[in-house]
C-alpha cells in the first residue's frame, strides 16, 4: 500500500481523477452505508437534484472518489509543484487584508473540494498552524506528516498544546487552519443546525477568534473541469462571530451552507456529519417534538 501512495504521488493529475471517479463510484456500489449517506445528507440539504434528475448525485460520488485518489499527489510532490496546480484565485483581496491587519487569520476550510491542497499553497509562501490527528492506520501517520508539514506548515497535537500554540501563531499575526465542519469529540462542541438538521459543530474557532481578534475566513479549493487545477476561493464572514458558543457555531456552518450552495457537487456528502461522539449529549429535540 505504501508503494502504491508513492506511486500514485507521481500519476498525472488527469489521470488520477479519472481514477478517483472510478473509486468513487465502486465505494458507492459496493458500501451500503456510505451509499446510503451520501444520498440521504445530499437529498436532505435541500440542494440536490429535481425529481427524475441525478445530476449532482453522479458528481458527488465522483468528486469524492477524487477527493481521496489525489492525495499521494498533495502529500508525495514538491510542495511548490503542488501549489502551481492553483489556476485561479477568488476574493483574494479579503485573504491579504487580513494579513496586513497582523492580528492573525483563521482559515475555515470545510470538507469540501481538494481542501488539502489549500495548506501547501499557503505554507508555500507564509507559515501556517494546523491541528493534526493521528490516523488510524499507523502505517499512515509518517507518510500524511511528511506530505502535509511541508515548508511553513506547523503540525500541532489535537490537544490542550495544541490549541495553545494555535493562540501563540495568532496572537504572533500568523494563521491558523481548521476544518469547521469536522466533528468534534464530546465536550468540543455544541449542537447547531447544518442544512436543517442538528450537527454537533467545534466551539474552537469562535474561542480562538474571541481570544485573539483575528481576521476570520472560509476558504475552499474548488476543482476546474477537465483537470486544469484548482481556484482557491475566500470568503469573510459577513459578522463578527457572537459570544454565545451555540450561535457562533450555527453562524460557522451557515457560512460552510453558502460556501457549499455554490457548488453542491464538490462538498464531501458522505462524511458523517450528524454522529453523535462518545459522550456527547444528545441533540436537542425537532421544533414542535417532545
Amino acid at each position: 500500500m505504501r508503494f502504491l501512495i508513492r506511486l500514485f504521488g507521481f500519476v498525472p493529475l488527469r489521470v488520477l481523477h479519472w481514477l478517483g471517479a472510478a473509486l468513487g463510484w465502486t465505494a458507492y456500489a459496493c458500501d451500503r452505508t456510505y451509499r446510503e449517506r451520501l444520498r440521504e445528507n445530499l437529498a436532505r440539504s435541500g440542494l440536490g437534484d429535481p425529481p427524475g434528475s441525478h445530476r449532482i448525485l453522479r458528481s458527488a460520488v465522483a468528486e469524492a472518489g477524487r477527493t481521496i485518489a489525489e492525495l499521494p499527489c498533495f502529500w508525495r510532490r514538491p510542495q511548490a509543484a503542488v501549489a502551481r496546480w492553483v489556476r485561479v484565485t477568488v476574493g483574494q483581496a479579503h485573504f491579504d487584508a487580513a494579513h496586513a491587519r497582523g492580528r492573525g487569520v483563521l482559515i475555515l476550510t470545510p470538507h469540501f473540494g481538494a481542501f488539502e491542497i489549500m495548506l501547501q499553497w499557503y505554507g508555500l509562501a507564509r507559515p501556517i498552524t494546523v491541528m493534526y490527528r493521528r490516523p488510524k492506520l499507523g502505517w499512515l501517520d509518517p507518510l500524511i506528516r511528511a506530505g502535509r508539514g511541508q515548508g511553513q506548515v506547523e503540525l500541532v497535537t489535537a490537544d490542550l498544546g495544541g490549541v495553545r500554540a494555535m493562540l501563540r501563531a495568532l496572537r504572533a499575526g500568523r494563521a491558523v487552519g481548521l476544518l469547521p465542519d469536522q466533528a468534534p469529540g464530546a465536550g468540543e462542541g455544541v449542537w447547531a443546525e447544518f442544512f436543517g438538521r442538528p450537527a454537533y459543530t467545534i466551539t474552537l474557532a469562535g474561542r480562538l477568534a474571541r481570544s485573539t481578534g483575528a481576521t476570520v475566513l472560509m476558504a475552499v479549493a474548488r476543482r476546474l473541469p477537465h483537470a486544469r487545477g484548482y481556484a482557491l476561493e475566500f470568503y469573510p464572514l459577513p459578522d463578527p462571530l457572537p459570544e454565545d458558543p451555540v450561535a457562533a457555531a450555527r453562524a460557522i456552518n451557515a457560512a460552510v451552507e453558502a460556501v457549499v450552495a455554490r457548488c453542491p457537487a464538490q462538498y464531501l456528502w458522505s462524511y458523517n456529519r450528524y454522529k453523535r461522539p462518545a459522550g456527547a449529549p444528545p441533540p436537542p429535540p425537532p421544533p414542535g417534538g417532545h
